[in-house]
């Protein structure tokens, strides 16, 4: 079984509608819905915005259904210039840009309990999403995701997160899934299409693309999800 988590109806709605739904049930109060998308067993569900949410459903996910992979799909802001709106970021590695116990001499990201900076994502499940990502027209980009309680909207922050994780893309949930996975050994993926580019113009920019960059997620997935 595959689970695919978003945080927004927007990220999720055009995967629902193609889902041959078998059921459906509300844990932590989010909906699950499982069922078969291109041939294949699916869990999918809308987490909500923001790490405690993201990690909630995986945990969630992970205990109630049991699926072999999880991959988180939406939107995020480009971090770096070579990565333009509407490409699709496949992330190599995840970070914690806000978790920060330097004053303790921790290097900056370090989660403790796991005492990692980068959570790792699966190599082969990437390489099959950018395959995906390649087959629904898409242009398909490797590197780092830098997630944090925060919109990102200042070129200064962008920047500082760029220097201090090497990162393409940043969000508010990818890393906080990978590390549930993490945790519990579960094969993790994130996908994120640009919808803006982490500056002075995200909300603008963000208002105008988060549904093209959405759909663009949606394409990938449905074309990985009938060759895996």
């Amino acid at each position: 079984m595959t689970g695919i988590i978003a945080a927004m109806e927007a990220e999720l709605k055009g995967l629902l509608s193609c889902l041959e739904l078998s059921g459906t049930e509300t844990i932590s109060g989010r909906t699950f819905y499982s069922g078969r998308l291109a041939g294949k067993d699916v869990v999918m569900t809308v987490c909500g915005i923001g790490k405690v949410n993201a990690a909630v459903c995986a945990e969630a996910m992970i205990l109630k259904y049991h699926p072999e992979v999880i991959i988180n799909t939406g939107v995020g802001g480009a971090l770096k210039k070579d990565v333009r709106l509407l490409d699709t970021v496949v992330a190599s590695f995840a970070v914690q840009h806000d978790v920060d116990t330097t004053a303790l001499g921790d290097p900056k990201g370090l989660v403790s309990t796991v005492n990692l900076v980068r959570f790792p994502t699966d190599c082969t499940l990437n390489e099959k999403l950018i395959k995906g990502i390649t087959a629904a027209g898409g242009r398909a980009v490797r590197g780092g995701v830098a997630t944090g309680d925060r919109f990102v909207c200042s070129a200064e922050v962008k920047n500082a997160i760029v220097d201090d994780f090497d990162c393409a893309v940043c969000d508010m949930e990818g890393a906080s899934i990978a590390q549930v996975c993490y945790l519990n050994g579960v094969k993790c993926a994130i996908l994120r299409s640009i919808s803006d580019g982490a500056d002075e113009d995200a909300t603008m920019n963000y208002s105008e693309f988060v549904q093209l960059a959405a759909d663009n997620s949606v394409k990938a997935l449905k074309e990985y999800l009938k060759q895996a």
